[in-house]
């Protein structure tokens, strides 16, 4: 608490002595904290957005995680079981996406603005590995996509910027327990007349850290000895269990 009350103080001062300095208005942000580590037993974090504006304006805060492709498959079902179909690869899909801002986005931000800038679900369309894929497919794997990933809390979009008084501003960031590991970047924006007039970059780190980290890593870097480890395991967890039983 102390820490933000320090830091909102250093936000106000610059907020008076912006307007000497800078031609137009301009907005300083921060997190509450830069680094999400994961341990065992993680279950999500909050992180606490706080800034000032020095200038007039609606703030804007786009939180992306790591890109990597992503298949979308469908289900049928066949003789009462249902099956994976036919399916569809994207590349470079945000494994995270969140957008908060003071008002609805679609209120205060000019569509060609946002598209411009990567800003909300309209302008995010990933794009299909196979560029002759139909239209009509395409869309709806798109669509499978993004409701996927809002039911996994991992994609959403909320008018969840307060201000605190004219310039103040601050909000809460919800990473859920399944929020994947890499480097994320938030980007805030001051947003004025449908348009944007000042950004600030925020670097962000989700990270797993104690046995989990190990684990991960070996898993990753060493998959083949990672499998192999498991079945012996499994196998010797087998043998354990059969003689209990057969003592019993």
């Amino acid at each position: 608490m102390r820490r933000f009350l320090l830091a909102l103080l250093a936000l106000a001062c610059a907020v008076a002595a912006g307007p000497a300095r800078a031609a137009h208005p301009e907005i300083d942000a921060d997190l509450s904290d830069h680094v999400i580590a994961i341990t065992t037993g993680f279950t999500g974090s909050n992180l606490l957005l706080f800034g000032a504006t020095q200038g007039e304006g609606d703030v804007v805060m786009v939180v992306s995680g790591p890109k990597s492709d992503l298949t979308i498959r469908r289900k049928d079902r066949h003789m009462g079981i249902w099956l994976n179909a036919d399916g569809m690869t994207f590349r470079d899909v945000p494994s995270f996406y969140a957008v908060l801002s003071s008002k609805p986005l679609k209120e205060i931000l000019d569509p060609a603005e946002a598209a411009h800038h990567g800003i909300g679900f309209d302008a995010l369309c990933p794009q299909p590995a196979d560029a002759k894929a139909p239209p009509d497919a395409v869309a709806g794997f798109q669509e499978a996509l993004f409701r996927l990933k809002k039911d996994q809390g991992l994609y959403f979009e909320e008018a969840g910027i307060r201000f605190q008084g004219p310039r103040l501003f601050r909000a809460n960031v919800h990473f859920p327990a399944i929020v994947p590991v890499g480097e994320f970047r938030a980007m805030v924006y001051l947003v004025k007349d449908g348009k944007v007039i000042s950004a600030k970059d925020t670097p962000l780190v989700v990270s797993k850290v104690g046995m989990g980290a190990q684990v991960h890593y070996f898993a990753n870097e060493y998959a083949a000895a990672y499998g192999a480890l498991a079945i012996v395991l499994s196998v010797m967890a087998g043998w354990m269990a059969g003689i209990v039983f057969r003592k019993v």
